[in-house]
């Protein structure tokens, strides 16, 4: 199957209650960078790598990113509106988002991960899908992942990633600081990482209760029966958890050098 035909489902339904600020008004995938929703961000990513059929889960204030994409067109070209009793709006420019198709779907307010994911059952006509959260970037190729999960014949496969430190490192020498560094360091474990791969039978493993949540028992279950292969990714990932991780990844776009940015 052609990978253009392969949905990636991204979770939006999270509240973000660590960056209220940003998320009393705003679901977090719509929280921007450089101007831009991380939403945006990671769909980008993915159709850079041919894959171009979207399934968002939404949940809390879910209309914020229905109306982004119903405006999408007026939002990102310019456009005359002819007036009178036939409105009629003609658009000039185009974007490089035409060949998107982008399916929302409301999967509740309160509902947890796992089954956010059950309730899109009926959108996936695909033997395969990607998945991944609204709240995080990564230089991943997609394409590759997605091959090394058909290599591996597996259920379902995970990127397992090792998260950057939150804090910043002091470099000691006989007891005296040498240098303060504020670059984020590296932690010694892996994580998950999201960026995962499912085969459509994965959703056997999941529950259309309000209260399944896809890290416990789903996917260890999956690991249980040796159904959920590993790609370890080495290269950069970040989530979106706090201000000063939204500061990071803001401060990334605008230094021109953002890891995850592989299109023109």
């Amino acid at each position: 199957m052609a990978i253009r035909h392969i949905p990636v489902v991204i979770l939006c339904g999270g509240r973000g209650t660590r960056m209220k600020e940003e998320t009393e008004v705003k679901p977090k995938p719509m929280v921007e960078i450089g101007g831009r929703p991380i939403l945006w961000h990671i769909m980008k990513r993915y159709a850079h790598f041919g894959f171009t059929d979207f399934v968002l889960c939404l949940g809390y204030k879910g209309d914020k990113i229905k109306e982004y994409f119903l405006n999408y067109e007026a939002m990102n070209n310019d456009f005359t509106v002819t007036l009178g009793k036939r409105n009629r709006v003609t658009f000039h420019t185009g974007h490089r988002e035409s060949n998107w198709s982008v399916t929302l779907v409301d999967t509740g307010e309160d509902t947890m991960t796992g089954s956010r994911v059950k309730r899109i059952e009926r959108y996936i006509d695909a033997d395969a899908f990607m998945l991944t959260y609204g709240d995080g970037v990564s230089d991943i190729d997609f394409k590759a992942l997605y091959a090394f999960h058909r290599r591996r014949g597996k259920t379902g496969t995970v990127s397992a990633v090792r998260p950057s430190s939150r804090f910043g490192e002091i470099i000691v020498r006989d007891s005296m600081a040498v240098r303060f560094s504020e670059k984020p360091q590296t932690t010694e474990g892996l994580v998950n990482g999201g960026f995962f791969v499912f085969n459509k039978e994965f959703f056997k493993y999941l529950s259309d209760e309000s209260d399944c949540y896809l890290e416990r028992e789903p996917l260890e279950q999956l690991a249980a029966d040796r159904q959920l292969a590993v790609n370890v990714h080495t290269g950069f990932w970040q989530c979106m958890d706090t201000q000063r991780e939204l500061d990071l990844l803001n401060q990334l776009w605008k230094s021109g050098n953002a890891p995850w940015k592989a299109w023109e």
